[in-house]
């Protein structure tokens, strides 16, 4: 698998892992100039903006590590133009960090929620 296939896969166990929780998912690789947003979903009026890192063995850094305050800037200047695209403006919103990665029976998911703020 590579890296790109990896990613993919990974955004699909941290998707599922939010839907079997009941939320509901807007968005998926929604690209801006500034940047991608992983996953973007409704918990019942939060807008939960899901950034996805998947690794295959531990390394140095961690996945949550890997979005550092130049990446969080971007992540949030995408989730502004998206919600005021799709009119969630109003919204409450929420930043977490997923950590996924291959375990003996799957995947593990890690999630970080209110991982930084806007």
């Amino acid at each position: 698998m590579n890296a790109s296939q990896l990613g993919q896969k990974g955004e699909a166990v941290a998707a599922k892992y939010y839907l079997d929780r009941n939320a509901r998912l807007l968005a998926h690789g929604y690209r801006t100039r500034q940047g991608e947003l992983d996953l973007v979903l409704l918990e019942g009026e939060t807008v939960v903006i899901a950034e996805v890192k998947t690794r295959t063995a531990s390394k140095r850094m961690t996945p949550a590590e890997a979005v550092g305050p130049a990446k969080q800037k971007r992540l949030i200047l995408a989730a502004q133009l998206f919600l005021q695209q799709h009119r969630l403006a109003d919204h409450p919103v929420r930043f977490d960090v997923v950590e996924v990665m291959p375990a003996k029976s799957g995947w593990q998911v890690h999630c970080i929620k209110n991982a930084f703020e806007a």
